[in-house]
């Protein structure tokens, strides 16, 4: 029998978290704060409301890192690459993109503990005495 190979590929949730750091990363470079931060910000906000609930830590850390107040929060590090500025918008636009890829590592290491646990729930107990 010929092998069927799926055309359908699951979004995992890190997927919807790399797709709004690659869109900061547009936003950063065309346009200026104004209401297209507004929409990026509740989009993200819903994806991360959407995998860890209203509650967590890192909702409450990207809501600060949206203002530029979010290093004491997630221990961000001053950056290395980018002059400390008073600049609050700029300094906002570091720090989303900082945490959004500090959040993003730990959840594609979640995802990896995640497969491996479910790769065994597939098999069938082997056949025995009942």
């Amino acid at each position: 029998m010929a092998e069927v190979k799926s055309m359908y590929h699951a979004q995992s949730r890190s997927d919807a978290l790399k797709s709004q750091i690659d869109k900061l990363e547009d936003l950063a470079h065309h346009t200026a704060v104004n209401p297209a931060f507004d929409q990026f910000d509740a989009a993200t906000e819903d994806i991360l409301i959407n995998i860890y609930g209203a509650s967590h830590q890192y909702v409450e850390s990207y809501k600060h890192a949206t203002v530029g107040k979010a290093e004491a929060l997630v221990n961000l590090p001053e950056s290395a690459q980018e002059p400390l500025t008073r600049d609050i918008p700029k300094k906002g636009l570091q720090q989303r993109r900082q945490a959004l890829q500090s959040i993003l590592t730990e959840l594609q290491a979640l995802e990896v503990q995640e497969a491996e646990v479910l790769t065994g729930e597939d098999r069938e107990d082997p056949p025995g005495p009942s």
